[in-house]
């Protein structure tokens, strides 16, 4: 889940990765440099996904004419930040293209849509509370917290997510109000919203058609036929009643 769930910022700068979707394969967007602060390129519109919520931000290069630089990893703010090698020769004002890396990217979403699906299999079936979680490219852990951990079966977690993967489910982003969130009662991992100012009245959120549904700023497949089946490789205590489920995808 990502914290970074805001629909509207105060800035002028769009964020267009929050209304992109599926979040997988994004364009290259041409956009004007707002401004320069050391080696950080601030864009008038931005299609990059932010480091938060345990979800990597993305990589690749930003280009102007035949002057290219690359962009590391785009980091939150009220504008995102993009760190780049160098910005010799870039200046305000300045078209450019950005062109974001679509491996990193597409890793990143899949394991977020399938930590979605995890976190909500857990709570199903073993009435497990997602407490962290850390996604990158290559696997993703997730800490859950147990009301009975010597219950949690780690075979009868890794089939059912499968089952769902393979089900042809639907991936949907809304655009929801507080009271509906609060007041749905099928919202999961809520207890968050309270950190949000109250002048942010509308929020995104994810659902996995019959399978989850919670406040989500991160990116997403729009159907789990797009997911890869996942192993989970490693489950580890983290104290009393917790346990830290690693996995990787058979893409990887």
């Amino acid at each position: 889940m990502n914290l970074l769930i805001f629909l509207g910022c105060e800035k002028l700068q769009e964020k267009l990765h929050m209304t992109q979707h599926p979040g997988i394969n994004p364009p290259p967007f041409n956009t004007i440099i707002s401004d320069i602060i050391d080696n950080n390129i601030i864009l008038n519109e931005s299609y990059c996904y932010p480091r938060g919520g345990g979800q990597q931000g993305d990589t690749g290069t930003i280009r102007k004419n035949d002057l290219q630089t690359e962009l590391l990893e785009t980091m939150p703010g009220e504008s995102i930040i993009h760190p780049v090698v160098s910005t010799q020769g870039f200046e305000i004002g300045d078209e450019v293209v950005c062109t974001i890396n679509h491996e990193r990217r597409n890793k990143n979403t899949t394991m977020h849509t399938v930590q979605h699906i995890v976190s909500a299999i857990a709570n199903d079936m073993f009435l497990a509370e997602t407490v962290g979680n850390q996604i990158s490219e290559e696997y993703t852990r997730i800490d859950l917290l147990f009301p009975d951990r010597d219950k949690f079966n780690s075979e009868d977690l890794q089939q059912a997510v499968n089952d769902i993967i393979k089900s042809n489910k639907d991936v949907k982003i809304h655009k929801w109000d507080r009271e509906r969130i609060l007041n749905h009662e099928q919202m999961r991992h809520t207890k968050f919203m309270d950190r949000i100012p109250n002048t942010v009245t509308e929020l995104r959120v994810v659902e996995i058609m019959d399978v989850d549904l919670c406040p989500c700023g991160g990116t997403h497949v729009d159907n789990t036929s797009n997911l890869y089946e996942m192993n989970i490789t490693n489950v580890k205590s983290k104290g009393a009643g917790k346990l830290r489920i690693s996995y990787s995808l058979n893409n990887h």
